[in-house]
């Protein structure tokens, strides 16, 4: 595993490409040098500029980015969301199912999936050390931490199954770690958002929700506690979000992915000012045939007649004779003097969808149908009816397809989680195989470290 063998980590702080004209993102002065451990746990300014240094690197790259290579773009590749148009794009080996060990994408989850694990085990270390730091700041910048701890590390598990935990910056213990039952990085996930629960305030740090907050614990718990069939515990922690003030679904589709969005629980900031997010320039596309990939047209026509959502969320080019569709939640592909979007991780609409899931697998159908029909209304449908737990988790399942498609891999993720990978990507896919329900470990990885092993298939 590539891993720098020191705390004293150099956090290269760029003001011209990051945080030179930010909007209230830091709400600090970032220090105009290189900073290195020592100092940056001197002063919480200092500590708040490396969290942002942080946020920015998962912005630009790796998992959750919304460019090319991240979640969003390549799982929905992998699964029936987007059509690679691009023989040569980082999706193509994604849409074709022909992904190998040697592929430089997956190596990219891994390598900066776990650097910025790394960075944030560093902050947690830098603080616990650190004598000049009150406690309280101590405890807020510690809780964003561990929340980034245990967001990453879900999502490596998702994608590579069974994972390192990796808690600490000791280069020895890093490089020769071994994988970790799922049970194990689950109860780890968990443990590091509980903890960073009663750390983190009510309210946001900054004026926009780019900083999690209590809620963005409690919110990305559901989701893990969903993954992990736990109904009960994801049932109870999507209430606690959606019963927060500080959030109501947004009525106006078209409003939803706006910064100022009152259903956004947490976000990225997009950088400098009226710069646009990368998911926009990555999904928007104007030129035909797409250059890169393209929405499915099976997708595409799921939609329902008057649903709202198939209106204001996909964009369309035509070259007069064929007609391809996109994203189109982000709309602005051009610098607009302040920024209008910020990418979104955590939404509200997902917390109704999960609560719904939760409740239909506990039997409670009233409160299933209430909160699924909270989405369907607002994307302009009539309330859903079903009348048994499997109709309803189906039509959840569906609801979910269409509300949070492109974004963080969800619908391949649900794809696995209900074991209908095989029949819904095998019946379209050709090159599909049982075994790509995981990635393979970078070839490097395991070469590197003999405790590390490949997954079956590659």
């Amino acid at each position: 595993m590539k891993t720098y063998n020191s705390l004293k980590i150099v956090l290269i702080l760029t003001l011209a490409s990051c945080f030179g004209a930010c909007e209230s993102f830091t709400e600090v002065d970032l220090p105009q040098t290189q900073l290195t451990g020592e100092t940056v746990f001197n002063d919480v300014s200092t500590v708040t500029a490396a969290l942002s240094d942080i946020y920015a690197r998962m912005r630009e790259s790796g998992l959750i980015s919304g460019n090319g290579q991240g979640l969003s773009a390549l799982m929905a590749s992998y699964s029936d969301e987007l059509v690679a148009y691009s023989s040569s794009s980082a999706a193509a080996p994604y849409y074709n199912h022909t992904v190998s060990a040697m592929n430089s994408s997956v190596a990219n989850f891994w390598n900066t999936g776990y650097g910025q694990i790394y960075a944030a085990n560093a902050l947690i270390k830098g603080l616990e050390n650190s004598e000049s730091i009150e406690a309280a700041d101590k405890e807020k910048l510690k809780g964003e931490a561990l929340f980034i701890r245990a967001l990453l590390h879900f999502h490596l598990m998702n994608v590579f199954g069974k994972i390192p935990y990796i808690t600490t910056t000791d280069y020895h213990v890093n490089a020769v770690v071994h994988r970790q039952s799922i049970p194990e990085v689950y109860q780890a996930i968990i443990a590091d958002l509980s903890l960073a629960k009663t750390m983190l305030p009510d309210a946001y740090a900054v004026s926009f929700r780019v900083r999690p907050n209590k809620a963005a614990a409690s919110a990305l718990l559901a989701r893990v506690y969903l993954y992990n069939e736990n109904w009960a515990s994801a049932d109870a922690e999507s209430s606690t979000v959606i019963g927060n003030p500080l959030y109501a679904i947004v009525q106006d589709p078209a409003a939803v992915f706006l910064k100022e969005s009152s259903e956004t629980i947490w976000s990225l900031h997009a950088g400098l000012s009226g710069t646009t997010t990368i998911d926009a320039r990555t999904f928007v596309f104007t030129a035909t045939p797409p250059p890169f990939f393209a929405l499915d047209n099976t997708f595409v026509n799921a939609f329902s007649t008057g649903d709202l959502r198939r209106t204001n969320w996909i964009g369309s080019a035509t070259n007069g004779t064929n007609t391809w569709y996109y994203p189109f939640k982000y709309k602005q592909i051009i610098n607009t003097g302040t920024s209008k979007e910020f990418t979104i991780m955590l939404r509200l609409s997902e917390q109704y969808l999960i609560r719904a899931e939760a409740r239909a697998h506990l039997g409670d159908l009233d409160g299933a149908h209430a909160d699924l029909n909270v989405i369907r209304h607002r994307a302009g449908l009539s309330d859903n009816i079903s009348s048994s737990p499997e109709n309803m988790l189906e039509a959840i399942m569906g609801e979910r397809r269409l509300e949070l498609f492109t974004e963080q891999g969800h619908r391949w993720f649900d794809l696995i989680r209900t074991n209908k990978a095989a029949t819904v990507i095998g019946a379209i896919k050709p090159s599909w195989q049982a075994t790509h329900v995981l990635f393979p470990l970078p070839e490097a990885e395991i070469i590197s470290n003999s405790n590390l092993y490949q997954n079956p298939g590659y």
